[in-house]
């Protein structure tokens, strides 16, 4: 709007911005009278912020982009009680008013730079808000993982640097249990590579699903063997040591964790495996060279619990239909045999394998009740399964010349655990240390979500996994275990047999 050759913008406002300025039923005018028709026709053209005036903040912001669009702006205060006298000027204009001319020609382009100014604000509410308070709250975590990991993490078990292993490799296969990162560079919604994931790793997010190590990385250590790099990252002589092909999201059936889009099924882990090899003989002199090191080497195989939450729980999947629990059970197990007979034929002699855990009190499953207890249903579930693999192992010790295959009760572990949680300082057991909603495990751990301080004292990491403590628990009770955790041997009997 334009008077007496100035540009004139007027504000209403519903609340005072600040206490020593109030703008309540203000207008931004030149300090020049303004007669009582003229005034109504301001009224008529004023520029509204019914919203924005909730936001000082952001109102501060436009009241300045329109200072820099439109020059010179006066702000003046209407009395709240009887006819406004004339308007009081709080600042004077620096220069001359324009000639006449201007004041023709402005109108033409003076209104629209407000326009825009005004309107964006009025379609972009409380949202745009808060997109510029929340990276004001995320950057502490990244501070964290620059320096939690460098302090954080627990020492070694054994020595690292694989020179005095008991075993000369160790190959892993499996799920986001002890996945350590084939999936970062797959399409797949099954990831870990970012913070709060890794924040007590030396190195942060690798795309283990922990805040730490994983299970198999304290077997590594326990062995002396180095920490097992991922199938898609080995390089080099890395492989004469072992080779982690775990993937989130895999199961022992191949549709299994389709949901998920991109994972290794059980059956290309075996096929990667074999890749493996090949790069392993073409390094130490040919198949032959390489037979001891695999068939005295550890093929641990931790594989099933996506099957059953990827798959026989999901309402997209027909198996429920198909199977009743115990007939999935045999269904698993016998795909099962199949793949580690395969691994058998492919030179592997002494294989670890370890059952499921108690499922039905993870998080993600506490969530989806409202008791707070644990679902025996999904407990219940899995029975069949686990049964069937101890079976499973006695047959397959039985039938394969020179195998040695010992099972790894992770329920009876677990178990032990939510029954003394004091003896092994575990307080929180049915909560995620980093999730959202229920139990956080209705959403699990999100890109930089703030994780739980106490991190040790937490059974669970996220909605699906344990904590790097509870890993290397597990790790301990699975190496130098009893009969009731490790069957018919533990692992470092196992390794230290001929």
């Amino acid at each position: 709007v334009v008077e007496d050759g100035y540009k004139h913008l007027l504000l209403f406002t519903k609340t005072p911005l600040f206490p020593s300025i109030n703008l309540s039923n203000s207008y931004f005018s030149s300090p020049n009278k303004i007669n009582p028709i003229k005034l109504k026709q301001l009224h008529n053209m004023a520029f509204h912020f019914p919203r924005l005036c909730y936001f000082p903040a952001l109102l501060l912001v436009v009241i300045q982009l329109l200072h820099g669009v439109c020059g010179q702006l006066v702000v003046v205060e209407e009395p709240t009680y009887a006819p406004p006298p004339p308007l009081v000027v709080i600042e004077e204009p620096t220069s001359s008013p324009p000639p006449p001319l201007d004041v023709v020609n402005e109108p033409i382009f003076a209104p629209p730079p407000p326009l825009d100014v005004v309107n964006e604000p009025i379609s972009a509410p409380p949202p745009p808000l808060n997109v510029v308070e929340e990276p004001l709250s995320a950057p502490p975590p990244p501070l964290h993982v620059v320096e939690e990991p460098i302090s954080a993490p627990p020492p070694p078990l054994v020595k690292q640097d694989g020179n005095d292993g008991i075993v000369p490799a160790l190959f892993v296969f499996g799920d986001s249990l002890i996945d350590n990162g084939n999936n970062n560079n797959i399409p797949s919604f099954a990831k870990a590579n970012y913070f709060p994931y890794g924040i007590d790793f030396n190195g942060g997010p690798t795309g283990r699903f922990c805040n730490g190590l994983t299970m198999v990385d304290g077997i590594a250590q326990l062995l002396g063997l180095p920490l097992i790099p991922a199938y898609s990252e080995a390089i080099g002589d890395q492989v004469l040591r072992g080779v982690n092909y775990a993937s989130a999201a895999a199961g022992i059936l191949p549709d299994t964790g389709g949901n998920f889009m991109g994972r290794i099924p059980f059956d290309q882990q075996i096929h990667n495996f074999q890749t493996t090899l090949d790069q392993m003989a073409s390094k130490s002199g040919g198949p032959v060279a390489i037979a001891d090191s695999v068939a005295r080497g550890l093929l641990f195989i931790g594989m099933g619990s996506n099957d059953y939450l990827n798959n026989y729980l999901m309402p997209n999947f027909p198996t429920r239909n198909q199977f009743n629990a115990h007939q999935f059970g045999d269904l698993l197990v016998q795909h099962y045999a199949n793949h580690l007979t395969r691994l058998y034929n492919l030179g592997g002699r002494k294989f670890v394998v370890a059952g499921l855990g108690r499922m039905g009190c993870i998080p993600s499953i506490l969530a989806q009740g409202t008791d707070g207890k644990c679902s025996e249903e999904v407990n219940q579930l899995i029975l069949p399964f686990n049964t069937n693999v101890k079976t499973m192992i006695s047959n397959l010790n039985q039938n394969l010349p020179d195998a040695k295959f010992i099972y790894i009760d992770i329920t009876h572990m677990l178990e032990d655990i939510i029954a003394n949680p004091a003896i092994y300082g575990v307080t929180t057991l049915d909560k995620g240390c980093c999730g959202i909603g229920r139990n956080r495990g209705q959403i699990t751990c999100l890109p930089f979500e703030t994780p739980c301080p106490n991190r040790d004292q937490y059974l669970f990491w996220d909605a699906f996994h344990p904590t790097e403590k509870v890993n290397l628990i597990m790790a301990k009770k699975a190496f130098a275990g009893d009969r009731t955790v490790a069957f018919p041997i533990n692992i470092q009997e196992l390794a230290s047999l001929n």
